[in-house]
């Protein structure tokens, strides 16, 4: 038990020193949006939470149950390998968020990117997610062997009417008298109920009233326009499949990240975004300004098979979007609930937004035919996600009249 505790208590140290210095500007430049997070994240989760857990359920299984631990060899190896797990998902993935950043930020003497080709950063770090595959696996087994270790201690339990030992620690708190020691303390219910309600209060309020004051640093002249119905039911099909996870949306101001993906986003260009789309890790590259950068047939293959694209990216494949059909008739609702929650969609569009979806399918559907793509494709979603795609980055400033019609 012991043991577990040490090992947590050591991650909580590392985890809560790794927090203030990611949040350095000069740190932060280097590991946000790399696998570098994923490492400090899972140190603290495994490390921390895993480890502390572990330690808290060998104390108090055998007591709950009245009985031995079954086997404390096991328990051994299960500490060994919980640790060994940790240690090889956190250096690894540490390692490979460095990796990413000092790739990202290379340039030559010209002032050029080093590593212009985003898949090149992904093929360098491949060895480094077999390392934490494998850490992985060592924290799961250890896992599956406490749970064999209480299983077997269960079943040999003893009679509910046995004797229960009770560590003599439990036995001095036992014999203290009201108002003394801990018991004083618990007797201060209120008055912590009380200072934990405002400090979650007042934390809650730094934290909330930057967005409620948001509308001061939304330049009105820089707005977008919102995405059309075909490009909404995109945005679901590419939030749905969880495309946020390993792709972001925001340029950062940084000269690198301008270098390889273009202008800086702005706070207009996702403000009708519900949820927004800035993402937290780059496995892939950001999709800011995607749009338009490749051919609707490019964006078809891509997600078919992207390995005939690019032969080292690690992407799946997503074969149902040519095989399920986008739900038009679902973007009536969807469409009048933003404009209620204050898109300026006009009253055409909210009138008819399945009709405006299919005309504009069918476009994208014969550009892709005239591409060499199947013929058909009107209706299935791979148009819809195309058709997002296309328009990121892309939109164009909204019409002064338009933008008072929604308001």
């Amino acid at each position: 038990v012991i043991k577990f505790f040490v090992a947590a208590l050591t991650a909580y140290g590392m985890a809560t020193f790794e927090g203030p210095l990611l949040s350095i500007k000069t740190v932060s430049a280097l590991g946000h949006y790399t696998d570098w997070i994923v490492g400090h994240v899972h140190g603290g989760a495994l490390g921390w939470n895993g480890m502390l857990s572990f330690g808290m359920a060998y104390y108090m299984i055998p007591r709950l149950w009245k009985t031995e631990l079954y086997s404390k060899k096991l328990a051994e190896w299960h500490f060994w390998l919980a640790l060994l797990g940790v240690l090889l998902y956190y250096i690894s993935m540490v390692s490979a968020g460095i990796t990413q950043g000092m790739m990202w930020m290379a340039l030559n003497p010209e002032g050029k990117l080093v590593y212009p080709d985003f898949v090149e950063t992904v093929s360098r770090i491949v060895p480094l997610y077999w390392v934490r595959a494998i850490g992985g696996l060592f924290f799961l087994t250890g896992f599956v062997l406490m749970v064999y270790n209480f299983i077997m201690s269960v079943r040999g339990k003893q009679p509910e009417n046995s004797e229960v030992v009770v560590p003599k620690r439990a036995v001095v708190f036992a014999t203290q008298k009201e108002g003394e020691g801990h018991r004083r303390l618990e007797g201060l219910g209120t008055i912590f109920s009380v200072l934990t309600l405002v400090a979650v209060g007042s934390g809650s309020v730094i934290s909330i009233y930057p967005i409620l004051n948001l509308n001061q640093y939304v330049h009105n002249d820089k707005v977008t326009e919102p995405w059309t119905p075909l490009e909404l039911a995109g945005r679901d099909i590419y939030v749905r499949e969880g495309c946020y996870t390993c792709h972001s949306q925001q340029i950062r101001k940084l000269s690198f990240d301008v270098m390889r993906y273009g202008a800086p986003s702005t706070i207009e260009e996702s403000m009708w975004d519900r949820p927004h789309q800035w993402g937290s890790k780059r496995t892939g590259p950001d999709l800011s300004r995607i749009g338009k950068k490749y051919p609707d047939l490019w964006h078809y293959r891509h997600m078919l098979d992207p390995r005939a694209i690019t032969s080292q990216s690690i992407m799946p494949a997503y074969p149902w979007l040519v095989a399920n059909k986008t739900d038009f008739i679902a973007l009536r609702k969807k469409i009048s609930v933003l404009k209620f929650l204050g898109t300026p969609y006009s009253d055409e569009v909210v009138a008819n937004p399945d009709i405006i979806a299919q005309k504009e399918a069918k476009v994208i559907a014969d550009r892709l035919a005239a591409e060499g793509a199947p013929q058909g494709l009107e209706s299935q979603e791979i148009v819809a996600l195309i058709a997002y795609l296309q328009a990121m980055g892309q939109k164009p400033v909204l019409a002064t009249e338009a933008q008072q019609g929604g308001q």
